[in-house]
């Protein structure tokens, strides 16, 4: 797209001429609340969910413009990315040993909080929303690493990945997409109409990623499931999960 990456929040410029990123690493789509209630806080330590981000949101707006029916008309101009959330909450899980089918049973509760940030944007006055999926769970090298005891039968011969974690993946973009779609629906109901020109787009990083785990060779690449963000462990996957991406020398 050729455009300058965002001003991290809260160390935007006041002009705000490139946009907010209020992006952490660790993310939940679900309240920290949900995993201190499991006894997962140990590998949910921070509060960062969805939710905090779009409280960070709602803080700028004053800065931005001064009546409900202006930041309407302000927020009609932007682009709004809800970047692929859900892939921390399963990997918080799976940290704290449950298994995949377990996972995968908070899927809907998942896509609901996806959603529902991504109404909330529209009801704001956003009318360009892109909704990211996640990759596949089963190529990520720390994935592999803590699941490194599998049976041979658990890998797919072609990429190397785990079978199960990337159904994870399909199972919530499939849910993903299906729950976008009846958004769509019900904007269209809202007062007999759609807010005009509203748009919810659905990005897909599920599969390129998969076709180059499947082919690294035709990108220039001879391996994919050695971490390069948190490397520097060593082993199959070169996994070190104590370093963090952005850490000097370990990306």
């Amino acid at each position: 797209m050729a455009a300058p990456p965002t001003g991290d929040w809260p160390s935007i410029s006041s002009s705000f001429r490139r946009g907010a990123n209020f992006a952490v690493g660790g993310a939940t789509a679900l309240e920290r609340a949900f995993f201190v209630d499991k006894g997962f806080e140990a590998v949910c330590p921070f509060n960062v969910s969805l939710s905090v981000q779009l409280g960070w949101f709602d803080a700028l707006k004053p800065s931005l413009c001064s009546s409900p029916r202006a930041c309407k008309e302000y927020l009609a101009e932007a682009l709004f990315v809800v970047g692929e959330l859900g892939w921390n909450d399963y990997a918080v899980m799976l940290l704290a040993g449950k298994s995949v089918d377990e996972a995968g049973s908070h899927v809907p509760e998942i896509v609901g909080s996806i959603c529902a940030a991504t109404e909330k944007l529209i009801k704001e006055g956003g009318k360009t929303v892109v909704v990211s999926g996640i990759p596949p769970l089963g190529c990520a090298p720390a994935n592999l690493e803590v699941m490194a005891n599998q049976t041979g039968g658990e890998y797919d011969p072609g990429t190397g990945c785990l079978r199960g974690l990337n159904q994870l993946s399909k199972d919530h973009n499939a849910q993903l997409r299906g729950a976008l779609a009846r958004l769509g629906g019900a904007l269209a109901r809202l007062g007999g109409r759609s807010p005009a020109g509203v748009r919810v787009v659905y990005a897909d990083l599920y599969s390129p990623i998969i076709d180059f785990a499947a082919a690294p060779g035709r990108y220039g690449f001879e391996g994919t499931l050695r971490a390069c963000c948190s490397g520097g462990g060593g082993g199959r996957y070169n996994v070190d999960h104590a370093a963090l991406c952005g850490m000097p020398g370990r990306a």
